[in-house]
């Protein structure tokens, strides 16, 4: 009795465990877009912490169930304790999971794998050796097993979409009339798609993709919400890890006229080649109809050597042949001003937004702006009215430091925009960053080079994550910056105690967060 009540108790107490740790592998899976390869690719990379790590109890197990009560005890004390470590923490998660249906479809789906292996267990006669066996591989595959539930869903996933996305269609086509802009770009789209939205708003209703909804679902998930008769212009963001990611948006959104922010080395490790990434940015300019209008950041070399194909707007702020061309630009703590022709007058603007990068992403707004029919006026009162978009050189002013937050997914261009930014103000300049991400084989070198464009600009630098920074500590040192102005530490909380604890003499700290890493890094 005492034994079979003991292995009850292991079974609950290993389900509690293997429930906590799939929630998480749910998540990753989630974060990881629902790519199959990708998260292969993901558990693979990160094998040891996330495999090994997250399971190690649930190995343990394995030979103390051959060792009696006392065995079986410590067991369950030791799935407890994966359990209660490995539960899902919302509040600590920088983007937590989402229970969306999909997401609770699959849970099922892992539910009943669970419940096959489980009645495998207790059919079995020689119970406690194949509980011993089966149970921790099992926990261990958690990953798989995820990925074997979202392969059985295949069928009933693509059917949903399939309706999702015909009912998005339906609606569009029942309004002749909207205009669709699309907006995709290696970096910049999220915020020209809300200076967009501002500048736009003086004369028509426009709805906009929110915050980065830029994948084919979350586009169709904002047109059969969000859509209304009463709404002019559609704004959809396009994001893109894989060629034929931007057609397939615009084969749901059919784009009148588009934006192309930038093309440069980003999410290299799906692309694998910049000529990859520029290819599948010019989707959207393949999409649009022969009269449909392409706005090309002209400063971007690699947008200049493509042939627009159809009828092309430019903007720049330092090509001066650009169509609409910022120029005179002053950018300091308090903002950015600059000035910019058309229909041969000259305006004057001005922002409380700081940066010359920011400046590039209001040109190419007021270009497509002023394009489909707001006055140059117009635009020149709304541009006061901007705000910053959350984490995209966002200032933050505190008690004791200003903040610039660019802590959103960081790009080589971005990153060194982001330093010129921080050079242009009065105190002690202080970068705080995990480095760049998903830039494939050229990731360590351009770190690198991100690291000495730093040692000429910062006092003081905080590196989070030791193996993931070292390219830019390298950087540094190579630059001859003082080591002892390096603080490297495990996470951004001990990065930002670091930082604290510098002693300025009361000249004001000005703190650069470049960069955020998500859960699954």
């Amino acid at each position: 009795m005492m034994k079979l009540t003991l292995l009850i108790l292991t079974l609950i107490c290993w389900l509690l465990s293997f429930g906590c740790h799939l929630l998480w592998y749910l998540h990753m899976f989630q974060l990881n877009g629902y790519k199959p390869k990708v998260q292969l690719r993901w558990l693979k990379d990160n094998f040891l912490p996330a495999v090994v790590g997250r399971n190690l109890a649930a190995i343990l197990t394995l030979p103390l169930l051959f060792l009696g009560i006392p065995g079986q005890i410590l067991s369950c004390l030791l799935l407890l304790l994966s359990a209660w470590l490995g539960r899902p923490k919302p509040k600590q998660a920088k983007k937590p999971l989402v229970y969306t249906a999909r997401i609770k479809r699959l849970l099922v789906t892992c539910g009943v794998l669970t419940a096959l292996c489980l009645l495998t267990v207790i059919l079995c006669r020689n119970i406690t050796a194949v509980w011993a066996l089966l149970l921790p591989v099992f926990h261990c595959a958690g990953g798989l097993v995820v990925l074997l539930g979202n392969l059985i869903n295949r069928p009933i996933e693509k059917a949903i979409n399939r309706w999702y996305v015909e009912d998005a269609k339906k609606l569009l086509r029942s309004m002749p009339r909207l205009k669709v802009v699309g907006i995709t770009g290696s970096y910049g789209k999220t915020s020209v798609k809300f200076f967009l939205h501002k500048l736009l708003s003086a004369r028509y209703n426009v709805l906009m993709t929110p915050e980065s909804y830029n994948t084919p679902m979350g586009v169709v998930k904002t047109i059969r919400q969000s859509l209304r008769a009463t709404h002019e212009i559609f704004l959809c963001e396009m994001g893109a890890r894989n060629v034929g990611d931007i057609k397939e948006i615009c084969d749901i959104v059919s784009p009148d006229c588009g934006i192309i922010t930038s093309v440069g080395p980003q999410h290299l490790e799906s692309f694998h080649t910049v000529d990859n990434v520029i290819r599948t940015k010019f989707e959207l300019r393949d999409a649009l109809p022969q009269d449909g209008t392409i706005f090309l950041n002209w400063d971007n070399g690699s947008i200049r050597s493509q042939t627009p194909g159809r009828p092309a707007v430019t903007y720049g702020i330092e090509n001066p042949d650009s169509d609409y061309f910022a120029y005179d630009i002053t950018v300091s703590a308090a903002g950015s001003a600059f000035k910019m022709k058309a229909e041969g007058k000259e305006y004057a603007f001005s922002t409380r937004l700081i940066g010359s990068h920011n400046v590039l992403n209001i040109a190419g707004a007021i270009a497509c702006a002023h394009t489909l029919g707001v006055p140059m006026e117009d635009l020149v009162r709304q541009v006061k009215l901007l705000e910053s978009v959350p984490h995209r050189l966002q200032l933050i002013r505190g008690r004791s430091a200003i903040i610039i937050d660019d802590a959103y997914n960081s790009n080589p261009s971005g990153a060194r925009a982001a330093l010129e930014t921080l050079s242009a103000f009065e105190g002690v300049k202080i970068l705080v960053t995990p480095g760049m991400v998903e830039l494939g084989a050229k990731q360590a070198e351009l770190n690198r080079v991100f690291g000495s464009q730093a040692a000429s600009v910062c006092d003081y630098v905080a590196l989070v994550g030791e193996k993931q920074t070292e390219p830019i500590l390298q950087g540094l040192l190579d630059a001859g910056y003082p080591r002892e102005r390096i603080f490297v530490e495990h996470d951004l909380k001990a990065a930002l105690k670091s930082v604290e604890n510098i002693r300025t003499g009361g000249v004001q700290k000005i703190v650069l967060l470049e960069n955020d890493l998500p859960d699954n890094f």
